[in-house]
C-alpha cells in the first residue's frame, strides 16, 4: 500500500507540477531546475510554484532536518543515522527525491529570534515542554502563548502550530468541543476510562457527532468547538512567524489529505475528517497574497475530493454561521479565482476550464453558494410536480446517427443540490445576494462555446462553468443558451433533410408561419397547434414568418413584427384573456375568461419561441409568472408584486390586534367579479361562509386565500400557457441556468438603460454620420430627456421599452435621413430598430417633433 500511495503522489506532483525536471550531475541542480521553472509559459505560473516549493522542501529536509528527534525518514537530516550532506549533495539529492516523490517528514519549524544562544535555550525548552503535544485545544495554545511572551520567543509556539497545522491526524483531533474529549473516547485507556467520572463520559459523548437513524452523523452536529477555533486564530493572526508556519503548514499538510480523500475514502471511515476543513477555513488571512500563490490553490483542490455527502454536510454547518462568516469564505474563493484568472492569459488554445484552480475554488464556491441560501429564507414547499416525459424504449434518430450525447437534455439538477434537498429557486432572501456570486473576471476569459461542448458531451471528463451557473452573469448564460438553441436548430434541419431524401419530399427545415395580417391570432393558432399535434419538434426549428400578400424575407425584423402584432392582440383588455392592473402596469391571467385552452398555449408558445429565437418581446408579467413557470406555486410573498391592494389587506389582517372575528366579519367564503362584473362566490374550504376568520384561523385563511388567488383560479389558464411554453424550451438548459428574475429578463429585456453604450453603437443611413449636426443634436436632445421619455422613446423605435440582455450596447439601433427640413413627425420601423429622423433646421424643433412623436405614436407613426 505504501508503494502504491508513493506511485500516485509521484504521478499527482507530476501533473500539478506541469513538468519534469531533468536529472543532473552538476552541484548546480537545483538552480537550474528552478530557473527551469521561471522559463516556463504564464499560464503555469501557479505549477511551477508548486514544484519549486517541493524542490525546496526536500533541499531543505536533507541540510536542515524536521526538528522531531525520533524522525524515522532516512531521507531527512534529524534521522538518527543520517549522514549529513554538503549543499551541492543536497541539491542532487533534492532533484532525485523530487523525481520519485519520496517521503516528506511532517512540518516542525524552527525560528530563530535573537541571539544563537537565545535561540538555543529556547528550542530545548519547547522541546521539554511541548514536544508530546499531538493536538491543539485554546486552553494549550494560550499556555504556549503565555510562555512565549514571557520568554521573548515565539519558536516553541511556531514550532507546535507548524507541526499540528501540517499533520491531518493532529488537526483533526484538535479544538474538540469537550478537551477531555479532544482524542474521542476510543483513544482513552481502560485505566483513564475507569477514572472517568460519568458526567465526563457523558460529556465526551455529547460532543462526538449525533447519529441521524441511518446511521450517518448528523450535518450540523460537528466536534469542533468554532469559536474556540476563532479565539484561537485571533490571537496567532497578529504574530508574524505564526502566520508563515500556517502557510507553510498548509502547503505541507494539503498534498496528503487529497491523496487520502481521493484513493483511500477516509471520510466515510471517519466523518471527522471534515474538521481539517472547517478549522481551516476560520483562518481570516486565507484571502492573503502569502496562501494566493500555492497554499489556497492547494487546499481548494483537496477540498473539492470530498465525497458529495461531505459537500453537503460542510454546506449545512456553515448556514448556520453569521453573515459577515459566509461572506468571508465567499470572498476567499472569489478572491482566488480572480487572482489566478488576472495573473494568467487564457485563449481557445488555453482554457480556463483546465486551470485548476480556478476549477477548484469554483467548486468550493458552490458550497458557499448553497449555505448562503439555506441560511437565508427558504421556500420549498410551494413546489409544483414536473411533468416528466416518459422515456421511450424506441432508438431516436440522433441515436441511430450517434449524435444521442449532442443533442441530450441538460442536466436537470446538480448533485449537491438533490443532496441538500434545495434549490436556488427555493431560495426567497439568500443571505449573500445572487450577484456577488458572479465573478465577471472569469466570466471575460471563459470560451462560452467550448464551455457548452464540455456542458453537453464531456461532462464527465471535462469541467464547465454552466454545471456552476450562479458564478456566471446573464450574459454568459445567454450565450450557452444561444449555441444550445442554434444546434437543436441545425439539428432539427439535419434530420429534416433526411427525413426527406427518405420519403422522397421537398425538405422544410424552418418553422415557416403564413399568416394574415387581420387574422393573426386564428392562422398563428391553427398552424401552431397543427405544428404541435404532428410534430411538436418542428417548433425547435428557426422561426420565418411571412405576411399573406406582402413581399420580404425574414432575416428577424418579420418576426419581430409578429410577436409585436400577437401579443397587441391577445393582450387586448377588450379580448378579455388577461386583466391589467393600472397601478402595477402588469398583467395577470383572467381567471374568468371565456377563452379556450388553445389561446393561452399560443401566448405560451410565443413566449417560448421568443427565447429561442432571440427576441425580446413586450410582455409586462409580474415575477410570479416566471416563478410558476420554472417550478414554484405562487405564495403570499407574490402577492406584493401581482396583487398589491389584497396584499395590503392581507397583511392588515394578519397584523391586526384587536378582535379579529368582531370587527372584521369574515368568513372563509370569499367573492370576486368575473369578465362581466358579476359577483362570485368561492368558500376556501367546506362549509366556509359557516366559518368565521379569527385570530387563531387567519392565517389558513390567507394562506387559502393566496392560493385560490395565485394558483387554483387560474389553474386552468395556466396549465395551457405554460404547456405552450415548455413545448418549445422543455429540452434546453433554461431552468438550470436561469433563475425566474433572468428569464424575464431573456423574455422582455432589462430595466436599466444606458444611452450612452446605445450612441456608440447606433449606425446611420441615408447620408448622416455621426458628425452629422442633426445627429449631434439629436443625442443631446435624447440624453436631456427623462426616464420616462427615454422609454417612450426606445419604446417608439423598438416596439418595447426594455434594453436586451447585455444592455443598449448590444441593440443595433438605424438612424436613416427621410428628408429634408419639414413639419413631419420621425416614424421608425420597430421590426428593424430603425428611426427616420428629416433633417430638421434647428435642435428646438428637433426636440418637439421628436417629443410629439414618442408620446402619441399609438397606432401610428411605428411600421
Amino acid at each position: 500500500m505504501c508503494c502504491f500511495l508513493v506511485d500516485f503522489r509521484g504521478r499527482l506532483h507530476r501533473v500539478a507540477a506541469g513538468w519534469i525536471v531533468e536529472e543532473a550531475t552538476n552541484a548546480n541542480r537545483l538552480g537550474t531546475a528552478l530557473q527551469a521553472c521561471k522559463q516556463e509559459s504564464k499560464s503555469s505560473r501557479m505549477n511551477r510554484k508548486t514544484a519549486k516549493r517541493l524542490i525546496e522542501r526536500y533541499f531543505q529536509q536533507l541540510t536542515e532536518g524536521c526538528g522531531n528527534s525520533n524522525c524515522a525518514n532516512e531521507f531527512c537530516a534529524s534521522h538518527c543515522d543520517f549522514q549529513p550532506l554538503d549543499n551541492n549533495s543536497a541539491a542532487a539529492k533534492a532533484l532525485d527525491l523530487f523525481k520519485v516523490n519520496a517521503k516528506l517528514c511532517d512540518y516542525y519549524p524552527a525560528v530563530k529570534s535573537g541571539t544563537d544562544e537565545s535561540f538555543e535555550m529556547g528550542s530545548k525548552m519547547s522541546v521539554d515542554e511541548f514536544s508530546d503535544i499531538q493536538y491543539l485545544t485554546e486552553h494549550t495554545v494560550c499556555q504556549i502563548l503565555s510562555f512565549c511572551e514571557e520568554e521573548g520567543d515565539y519558536s516553541a509556539l511556531v514550532r507546535v502550530i507548524g507541526r499540528i497545522f501540517s499533520n491531518a491526524d493532529a488537526l483533526i483531533k484538535s479544538f474538540r468541543k469537550d478537551e477531555l474529549g479532544a482524542a474521542k473516547l476510543l483513544d482513552l485507556t481502560d485505566e483513564e476510562k475507569n477514572e472517568t467520572s460519568e458526567r465526563k463520559v457523558a460529556s465526551l459523548e455529547a460532543a462526538l457527532p449525533d447519529e441521524t437513524p441511518n446511521g450517518l452523523p448528523d450535518p450540523c452536529a460537528m466536534t469542533v468547538d468554532i469559536d474556540a477555533v476563532r479565539r484561537v486564530y485571533d490571537k496567532l493572526l497578529s504574530i508574524d512567524q505564526v502566520e508563515s508556519a500556517l502557510v507553510n503548514g498548509l502547503i505541507y499538510l494539503t498534498p496528503n489529505v487529497e491523496l487520502d480523500l481521493e484513493y483511500l475514502d477516509v471520510y466515510e471511515t471517519n466523518p471527522d475528517y471534515l474538521n481539517i476543513f472547517i478549522i481551516v477555513m476560520e483562518n481570516g488571512n486565507l484571502h492573503s497574497p502569502e496562501y494566493l500563490e500555492v497554499a489556497l490553490p492547494q487546499f481548494c483542490k483537496a477540498m473539492s475530493k470530498l465525497p458529495l455527502s461531505a459537500l453537503a454536510r460542510l454546506s449545512k454547518l456553515w448556514s448556520t454561521y453569521s453573515l459577515p462568516n459566509i461572506r468571508r469564505m465567499m470572498e476567499t474563493f472569489q478572491q482566488l479565482i480572480t487572482f489566478t484568472v488576472v495573473s494568467n492569459e487564457y485563449d481557445a488554445g488555453n482554457l480556463v476550464n483546465d486551470d485548476e484552480t480556478v476549477v477548484a475554488a469554483t467548486q468550493c464556491l458552490k458550497v458557499v453558494f448553497y449555505a448562503s441560501i439555506l441560511g437565508g429564507k427558504v421556500d420549498v414547499e410551494h413546489s409544483e410536480e414536473d411533468d416528466e416525459d416518459e422515456e421511450s424504449d424506441e432508438l431516436t434518430l440522433h441515436e441511430l446517427l450517434g449524435e444521442e450525447r449532442l443533442y441530450k437534455k441538460g442536466p436537470r439538477v446538480d448533485p449537491l443540490e438533490k443532496e441538500l434537498g434545495v434549490r436556488s429557486i427555493d431560495s426567497v432572501r439568500p443571505l449573500i445576494p445572487f450577484e456577488d456570486f458572479i465573478n465577471e473576471s472569469l466570466n471575460d476569459v471563459i470560451e462560452m462555446d467550448k464551455d457548452f461542448t464540455f456542458f453537453k458531451v464531456n461532462a464527465e471528463t471535462k469541467f464547465s462553468f454552466q454545471s456552476c451557473p450562479f458564478i456566471l452573469n446573464i450574459i454568459t448564460k445567454n450565450q450557452g443558451l444561444y449555441y444550445d438553441n442554434r444546434i437543436r436548430m441545425y439539428s432539427e434541419r439535419r434530420l429534416t433533410a433526411l427525413y426527406s431524401m427518405v420519403q422522397g419530399q421537398q425538405p422544410n427545415p424552418y418553422l415557416k408561419l403564413k399568416v394574415r395580417r387581420d387574422h393573426i391570432i386564428d392562422d398563428a393558432l391553427v398552424r401552431l397547434e397543427m405544428i404541435s399535434m404532428e410534430n411538436p419538434s418542428d417548433l425547435k426549428k428557426q422561426l420565418f414568418v411571412e405576411f399573406e400578400g406582402e413581399q420580404g424575407v425574414d432575416e428577424g425584423g418579420v418576426s419581430k413584427e409578429f410577436f409585436q402584432l400577437v401579443l397587441e392582440e391577445i393582450f387586448n383588455p377588450d379580448i378579455g384573456m388577461f386583466t391589467y392592473d393600472d397601478a402595477t402596469k402588469l398583467f395577470w391571467f383572467n381567471s374568468s375568461s371565456l377563452e379556450n385552452e388553445a389561446q393561452y398555449t399560443l401566448i405560451g408558445i410565443v413566449l417560448g419561441l421568443a427565447i429561442y429565437n432571440n427576441c425580446i418581446l413586450d410582455v409586462h408579467f409580474p415575477m410570479v409568472v416566471y416563478r410558476k413557470l420554472m417550478g414554484k406555486k405562487g405564495s403570499f410573498l407574490d402577492l406584493s408584486d401581482s396583487h398589491p391592494v389584497l396584499n395590503q389587506s392581507l397583511k392588515g389582517l394578519l397584523e391586526y390586534t384587536g378582535n379579529v372575528e368582531k370587527d372584521m366579519v369574515l368568513t372563509f367564503q370569499i367573492s370576486h367579479t368575473d369578465l362581466f362584473g358579476n359577483p362570485i362566490l368561492y368558500d376556501l374550504k367546506e362549509g366556509g361562509d359557516q366559518i368565521p376568520v379569527t385570530k387563531d384561523n387567519r392565517e389558513e385563511f390567507v394562506d387559502l386565500y393566496v392560493e385560490y388567488i395565485l394558483n387554483k383560479s387560474v389553474e386552468r389558464q395556466f396549465k395551457a400557457f405554460k404547456k405552450g411554453f415548455l413545448m418549445v424550451t422543455n429540452e434546453s438548459p433554461l431552468k438550470y441556468l436561469f433563475r425566474p428574475e433572468e428569464v424575464e429578463l431573456l423574455i422582455c429585456g432589462s430595466r436599466k438603460l444606458d444611452f450612452e453604450a446605445l450612441e456608440k453603437t447606433t449606425d446611420y443611413d441615408g447620408g448622416y454620420t455621426k458628425d452629422s449636426q442633426i445627429i449631434r443634436d439629436f443625442w443631446e436632445v435624447i440624453h436631456s430627456f427623462g426616464e420616462d421619455q427615454k422609454r417612450l422613446f426606445l419604446q417608439f423605435t423598438t416596439g418595447t421599452d426594455r434594453a436586451p440582455v447585455g444592455g443598449l450596447g448590444k441593440l443595433k439601433m438605424i438612424i436613416a435621413k427621410n428628408g429634408s427640413d419639414t413639419d413631419r413627425l420621425p416614424t421608425s420601423h420597430t421590426c428593424f430598430n430603425a428611426l427616420l429622423l428629416p433633417e430638421y433646421s434647428s435642435k428646438e424643433k428637433l426636440r418637439e417633433r421628436l417629443l410629439k412623436a414618442i408620446t402619441y405614436a399609438k397606432g401610428f407613426g411605428m411600421l
